[in-house]
């Protein structure tokens, strides 16, 4: 068996909201899910048209399902353990506070409005920023 990329992407299939379906080579694919595929037929909603086409760009949004074969899967999983981390950084990162968000996130800390200091008003005992309410 060959283990090419463009051997092991042969077998791509993927299907649209609207019903349709693509068969081709995949090319390219993006953080959207955005993907070209080449050496493409498609096949109309009710299964009765086909086309050929050269090539094909399918936007992310517009995937339904998307058929995968299980070596490239598996050729995923090893190439993330072999990195040593995955989404989201490493286990020692995200303990030292240096994961996703930033360190330091407690009382008005981290992400949203940035209010400098402490976040309490030394001489009134509320939140900086906060007005009176009557």
């Amino acid at each position: 068996m060959c283990h090419c990329l463009s051997c092991l992407f042969s077998a791509q299939l993927v299907e649209l909201k609207n019903g349709e379906t693509y068969n081709g080579h995949l090319v390219s694919c993006d953080n959207w899910m955005n993907i070209n595929l080449r050496e493409v037929i498609c096949t109309s909603r009710d299964g009765d048209k086909f086309w050929r086409m050269p090539e094909c760009y399918i936007r992310g949004s517009t995937i339904k399902y998307l058929r995968i074969p299980d070596e490239i899967i598996d050729m995923v999983k090893e190439e993330v353990v072999s990195k040593g981390r995955g989404r989201g950084g490493t286990q020692q990162n995200k303990q030292q506070g240096k994961g996703r968000g930033g360190a330091g996130r407690g009382l008005f800390g981290g992400r949203g409005r940035g209010m400098s200091g402490t976040g309490r008003d030394k001489k009134q005992g509320k939140p900086q920023g906060m007005k009176n309410q009557h």
